[in-house]
């Protein structure tokens, strides 16, 4: 049975008078992977961001009451310089031994690895961390600007495969902003091409045409399925 856990309608967005978001509907599903494409400054970002109540906005944003989101933004390069180490980060989210615990294997890191300085960590493992960081207290959806900036394409095919684990064994629902086309076309159940309007908005089999995403991107975009 179908579940709505998020209803947008008539979303509209202006930031410093500028129009950045127009007339965006949606729905969410349970269980579902939504992705967000668009080029660089369509206006993806913005939409996580008034998802979670952070911007102003107009029309409506409903979520089901008593939804737990977690978010992994795209980048936070200003944590570098935060005297921490790994499992300080992950008690400032009042994350339980155990959570820790869970999200040391999940991940595959080992115990010591909770001793490093988040300022010692590759781009790839702070990436992981964040992501971990965002998963410890069970949400019910997750929220990701590119998670794999940063990631070698092997640890990219990790984080995949972990968040399509995820949706099966805990029916998380993925909000996902990225650009690789071929993630897109194995991981996704509906995509919205955005850019500042909604240009196209579906499944991936209808949406992801050579003549959409030329439309979306203004220029001929060629990707390669990834087969499973």
């Amino acid at each position: 049975m179908v579940e709505i856990i998020l209803s947008v309608k008539n979303l509209n967005v202006e930031l410093d008078n500028e129009d950045i978001i127009d007339n965006l509907s949606f729905n969410l599903n349970r269980g579902e992977v939504l992705t967000i494409l668009g080029p660089n400054g369509a206006g993806k970002t913005v939409l996580l961001k008034s998802l979670l109540g952070a911007l102003p906005y107009k029309g409506e944003i409903k979520w089901q009451e008593g939804i737990k989101i977690g978010y992994v933004p795209q980048r936070l390069p200003f944590i570098k310089d935060i005297p921490l180490n790994v499992l300080e980060f992950f008690k400032l989210k009042n994350a339980t031994d155990k959570e820790i615990e869970e999200m040391l294997k999940l991940f595959k890191f080992n115990e010591s690895f909770l001793n490093k300085k988040i300022g010692e960590l590759s781009s790839g493992q702070f990436q992981r961390v964040l992501i971990a960081w965002s998963l410890a207290k069970h949400p019910d959806v997750l929220l990701f600007d590119e998670p794999t900036t940063g990631v070698d394409v092997g640890g990219e095919e990790t984080i995949y495969s972990l968040l399509s684990e995820l949706k099966k064994k805990r029916k998380l629902t993925i909000i996902l902003v990225t650009h690789d086309l071929s993630v897109v076309h194995s991981f996704s159940d509906y995509v919205i091409c955005l850019n500042k309007t909604p240009l196209c908005q579906g499944t991936p089999k209808k949406i992801l045409t050579s003549a959409n995403l030329q439309k979306l991107y203004k220029e001929e975009v060629k990707f390669y399925q990834h087969i499973h």
